[in-house]
């Protein structure tokens, strides 16, 4: 393990840093990827240094092809190896169906849907390189139920969560495992972007069986499991992590 890879996509905050750390914590080096959040990302390094481990920071938009290919070759100058592709960075313009435009279609796809392809592809043939890899991108509930001005996002992740199982089979030939692990409502950083973020909070608060909102850690506990060894005849599949939420009408 000492000297495993791991890239994180959008690890400078939220569930992405959270899951860097826990990888560091497990014997991982990190490569931390980000776009705006400089500062951010160089703490998250920090931290993971501190435990130890190896972090290298990378700025790369995700959903330009040329900038993922040099993020790539980056990691590959710097390690020569990736074992474990976490496909978390997101962004997406919540407005209603008829405000949509197509600049918000095109910003929106290419961050949550087009990066998981184009980074997969990248990401396996370092992978196969050592024998295999796990692959697990981060979706949400919104792919699969109506959320209020939740269109767009929604779609892109039905998208991300189609080409997961694609992935899956056509990637398994050369031992890489591919999941995704979707989210009910976290009261992350991300969310303070959402118009109706309060009545998201109050309904998972309220409505949730398992009796309290899903926190980040079991988004985490999801991701680990889905890298782990006792999942590997787990493949393209979406794993719901909502406390039952999405059961309930």
């Amino acid at each position: 393990m000492s000297n495993k890879v791991a890239l994180v996509t959008g690890a400078s905050r939220g569930i992405g840093k959270k899951t860097a750390l826990r990888l560091a914590e497990e014997g991982y080096d990190i490569v931390i990827n980000y776009v705006r959040s400089k500062s951010a990302a160089e703490e998250t390094a920090k931290e993971i240094e501190q435990m130890g481990r190896k972090a290298l920071v990378v700025r790369a938009h995700v959903g330009d092809v040329d900038k993922i290919k040099a993020m790539f070759q980056t990691i590959d100058e710097t390690f020569g190896r990736l074992d474990v592709l976490i496909n978390n960075a997101a962004s997406g313009v919540l407005r209603p169906v008829m405000e949509i435009e197509e600049t918000h279609w095109n910003w929106t796809m290419n961050i949550n849907s087009k990066a998981l392809l184009f980074c997969a592809q990248e990401a396996a043939k370092l992978m196969e390189r050592n024998g295999g890899g796990k692959i697990v991108s981060i979706s949400s509930i919104g792919s699969i139920r109506y959320l209020e001005n939740y269109t767009l996002v929604g779609v892109s992740k039905a998208a991300l969560e189609a080409l997961t199982r694609y992935l899956a089979v056509e990637l398994a030939p050369k031992n890489i495992v591919v999941n995704a692990v979707s989210g009910g409502a976290i009261d992350t950083e991300a969310l303070q972007h959402f118009p109706n973020r309060e009545k998201l909070l109050e309904d998972a608060r309220k409505n949730t069986p398992a009796g309290r909102m899903v926190e980040m850690d079991d988004m985490v506990n999801a991701i680990m499991f889905f890298i782990s060894d006792q999942s590997s005849m787990i493949r393209g599949q979406t794993l719901i992590v909502d406390g039952g939420r999405s059961l309930l009408v």
